[in-house]
């Protein structure tokens, strides 16, 4: 009989991602963002048939997929090599030219939507102010365009239009845990929660009439919740909440007047039908732990894009009359069954004050295993690392490591007071937390002491650099993708946009001077001693080039080992297959001299 080898760890390279996806109005047509060819490109299907077809021939990645209600176009933001300046452009539905709707060089344009008869476009833009953004309404035929919001005090976010479009619904972010919610009608800004002295976020809102919403906001509470508001008599109800459940998505049914709501339950994503005739909450089963969008047709149908640990992104589908769910992509890693890769171990720990942290753990087959583990700090910071696919973890732990990534002080989804323990505490709290985390592994019986290995990217290089420089003797080796090393020019490089939220994020460059530098991991130089590969791409606009630039500078005048990459096409992230394998194969090569 033939027999094959087991599965190369080539493999995991060739597993495939959707960033976003649309559906047209009468269920015709599915559009994608995927890297199927090994670049983004927006891909099609003509459902119920599920062959994809490719639209665009740009090789960048799309965001904010809208498709013509009446089918006649789509329209599709591009960047341009991970710069993240999104460009709007409007394509025939079969695919062909891409025509330049609104471009501005150097410029980004976010969260477009049309109208009902797909003759105006919304979308908000740093074009004409950089910090605080504006808003557009921009006529397709007359080619006409009005400001209709005017950020102030905050970066402000154009969220949608009420049915009558006589009311603007928009988001001020004054920091990821203080975000207000406010309808414009008639020239008055209204405010959709109580006037409060406390921060608290309001993360989205719908219509569901012209004078009524229902959002989703932590008001008055640790936890995101269900409430409504009406717009004409002001009154604020909270409706609906969970324990130990943070409420983060919401859609609504207009024909059905039901709402569709995820919550975040630690790790994992929960969703939830709520019936506003009956006033009935129905827990849906869904195919996956992680919801990344969620759409409702017309007709009922519901539509997924999800990931889970062992299952990289797929769209689902649903019909509103039946309760099985039919996948529309399939993407895995090819050659490798899914009960082959896995699931990690959820832990809990107390940290250096008691608090409690959660964390996943990947362990290694026994038969692969090494005995390595490797230490992964989350980007974010008020992010989570949660039961989704990285085929970065699968093909490390394929060949013999396994991981450890805890979600510390400051991560979403654990409720507002734990997100805000990181604000002004980048280098202290966190840090603790991921040391605790490495104590807790070796007294547990997870990790031996001599084989820890460290490796982040965002804040989780930032971590990386600085768990690097004042607690080397845990980690035989470290990897930074894209980390800040110098979180005063940090502060100053980061996006217009940004710079309102970073006193309070970060930390005051005059004020905080002191705490600053005792967080910077540049500050540690003389201590980071063991061997580094860096990771950068050129186009980053979140941490630039400078930050790994300096910290590699300073290193390899200091002689220790540095192994530099920089990717002159890529962003805060690898979007081309070609570039995340190299990556990955670095990763894996360098860590391997290690064991």
């Amino acid at each position: 009989m033939l027999s094959f080898k087991k599965p190369d760890v080539e493999q995991f390279f060739r597993s495939y991602n959707i960033h976003d996806f649309a559906v047209s109005d009468d269920e015709s047509q599915l559009i994608f963002s995927t890297n199927l060819s090994g670049k983004f490109n927006l891909w099609a299907m003509d459902l119920p048939n599920v062959f994809p077809y490719p639209l665009t021939f740009i090789d960048q990645s799309s965001y904010g997929i809208v498709i013509d209600k009446q089918g006649r176009f789509v329209i599709a933001g591009f960047d341009k090599d991970g710069d993240e300046n999104s460009q709007l452009y409007a394509i025939p539905p079969k695919g062909g030219e891409l025509k330049p709707i609104r471009v501005t060089e150097g410029h980004r344009h976010m969260n477009p939507f049309l109208s009902e008869d797909g003759a105006r476009l919304y979308y908000t833009s740093t074009k004409d102010d950089q910090t605080f953004l504006k808003s557009y309404c921009y006529n397709l035929q007359t080619e006409e365009e009005t400001v209709v919001i005017e950020g102030e005090a905050a970066a402000t976010y154009l969220y949608d239009t009420s049915p009558e479009e006589k009311s603007y619904l928009y988001l001020k972010h004054f920091s990821n845990t203080y975000t207000l919610a406010y309808v414009k009608r008639n020239g008055e800004e209204i405010l959709l929660t109580p006037e409060s002295d406390e921060q608290y976020t309001v993360s989205t809102a719908v219509f569901v009439s012209e004078d009524e919403l229902y959002l989703i906001t932590n008001y008055n509470e640790d936890l995101s919740y269900l409430a409504k508001f009406n717009v004409i008599t002001k009154e604020f109800t909270k409706v609906l909440a969970k324990k130990d459940e943070d409420f983060s998505e919401l859609k609504y049914d207009k024909d059905r007047n039901a709402l569709y709501i995820v919550t975040s339950k630690g790790v994992e994503d929960l969703v939830y039908r709520y019936d506003l005739n009956q006033n009935c909450l129905t827990k849906m089963e869904i195919p996956a732990s992680i919801v990344e969008k969620l759409h409702i047709s017309k007709t009922g149908n519901l539509y997924l894009l999800t990931r889970s640990a062992t299952r990289p992104a797929n769209i689902f589908k649903k019909s509103h009359s039946e309760s099985d769910w039919i996948a529309l992509t399939n993407y895995g890693v090819p050659g490798v069954a899914q009960e082959e890769l896995v699931e990690p171990e959820v832990l809990k720990y107390p940290s250096f004050d008691g608090l409690e942290i959660e964390a996943l753990f990947f362990r290694a087959k026994e038969n692969a295993n090494n005995g390595h583990v490797i230490l992964w700090p989350h980007g974010g910071p008020q992010a989570a690392e949660r039961k989704q696919f990285r085929s970065l973890f699968q093909f490390l732990v394929n060949r013999g490591y396994s991981i450890f990534a805890p979600n510390f002080r400051g991560s979403s989804g654990y409720g507002l007071k734990f997100m805000k323990l990181v604000e002004g505490d980048w280098g202290h709290g966190p840090r603790l937390d991921n040391v605790e985390g490495l104590e807790f592994l070796i007294n547990n019986g997870y990790a031996e002491r001599d084989k820890l290995l460290l490796m982040g990217g965002s804040y989780g290089g930032y971590m990386a650099l600085l768990l690097h420089g004042r607690h080397a003797d845990y980690f035989k080796a470290v990897v930074d993708i894209f980390g800040p090393c110098n979180l005063f020019s940090f502060i100053e490089s980061v996006p217009e946009h940004w710079k309102p939220v970073m006193n309070q994020w970060v930390g005051d460059p005059i004020k905080d001077r002191e705490k600053l530098i005792e967080y910077s991991p540049i500050t540690y130089l003389k201590d980071m001693v063991k061997p580094m590969l860096v990771i950068q791409g050129a186009m980053d606009p979140r941490v630039i080039k400078a930050e790994s630039d300096q910290i590699v500078e300073a290193l390899q005048k200091n002689g220790v080992k540095v192994e530099y990459m920089v990717f002159e096409d890529e962003g805060h992230g690898f979007s081309k297959k070609e570039n995340e394998m190299k990556v990955y194969r670095a990763v894996l090569e360098f860590f391997d001299r290690f064991i």
